[in-house]
């Protein structure tokens, strides 16, 4: 059992402890990401971008191999064409390697959006009444901190 926010980590990407939303109504797992460009590794597609996690730490270019590219319908209804991508996903105990879309999810409250897809391959179940079930809460770097 998962709440509807949780403290997540893809550590394939060094992306540790940071705040997600768990959102049933999306197929795919979509990351904050940007300066997305696809290049060529040994002649094979590659994707390279800057994941954003909401932390106020500087983060490392990353480059994944692109698994394909698809429309998903984003929050205000259009089709965007995303890349896809394979990383491991852990929340709490569970842990599992699941497909992430690359967005832009820069004018939304939470990093990334753990969708349906990656909750079947972990066998979780969300309680949209609770929050960090698996995972202590942490606060968020945009909240304002009493001195």
């Amino acid at each position: 059992m998962i709440g509807w926010r949780e403290t997540v980590s893809l550590p394939d990407l060094g992306l540790m402890t940071f705040r997600a939303k768990i959102d049933t109504g999306a197929l795919t797992t979509a990351l904050h990401a940007s300066g997305i460009s696809r290049i060529e590794v040994g002649g094979k597609p590659w994707v390279e971008f800057l994941p954003d996690h909401g932390s106020l730490v500087d983060t490392s270019l990353c480059r994944l191999p692109i698994l394909h590219s698809r429309k998903i319908t984003n929050t205000s209804g259009i089709p965007d064409e995303r890349y896809i991508v394979a990383t491991t996903l852990q929340i709490g105990e569970h842990r599992a390697r699941i497909e992430v879309s690359l967005a832009d999810r820069t004018d939304m409250t939470f990093p990334i959006i753990i969708g349906r897809s990656a909750m079947r391959l972990m066998r979780l179940t969300v309680d949209p009444a609770r929050s960090w079930l698996q995972s202590p809460r942490i606060a968020d770097p945009k909240e304002r901190q009493d001195q």
